[in-house]
């Protein structure tokens, strides 16, 4: 029978091509493509005021609540009750929903809070469709 010397030493492997250099391009093309692709990212949307700072800093005490986001524990605060965690805060929250409608809403947050917490808050409101009027911030030095 007539064939190749090696081919007879290895069997069926030597007329079989050698495809690890494609399953590698393959790979690294599968890769880029799973990095590149558009995943859509939720998002909440916060209008803010486009008035000087001297206007965001006025506070009017009329009808006015108050909710502080604390850096640590406790970690949040209604009208200066603070609370520990979220679903506390939350069922307080819940149970206020028609006086915090009606009022005119501070949000007031430490600088070190996470952002998570903030979006939660912002995310209940939202969900509540309930207004925050004035947002507090610390002027930057």
């Amino acid at each position: 029978m007539i064939g190749r010397p090696e081919a007879a030493q290895s069997g069926w492997r030597a007329l079989t091509p050698d495809i690890t250099p494609l399953l590698d391009i393959i790979f690294i093309v599968l890769v880029f493509l799973m990095l590149t692709a558009n995943i859509p990212l939720q998002s909440l949307e916060v209008e803010l005021p486009n008035t000087d700072s001297e206007a965001l800093s006025s506070v009017q005490n009329d009808k006015l609540m108050t909710i502080n986001l604390l850096a640590g524990e406790p970690a949040w605060a209604l009208q200066g009750q603070e609370y520990g965690d979220w679903n506390s805060f939350k069922a307080v929250l819940t149970d206020n929903l028609e006086a915090l409608k009606q009022a005119e809403l501070v949000l007031a947050s430490d600088k070190e809070v996470t952002v998570d917490s903030m979006l939660r808050l912002l995310a209940f409101l939202q969900e509540h469709e309930i207004q925050a009027t004035q947002i507090l911030m610390e002027e930057g030095h």
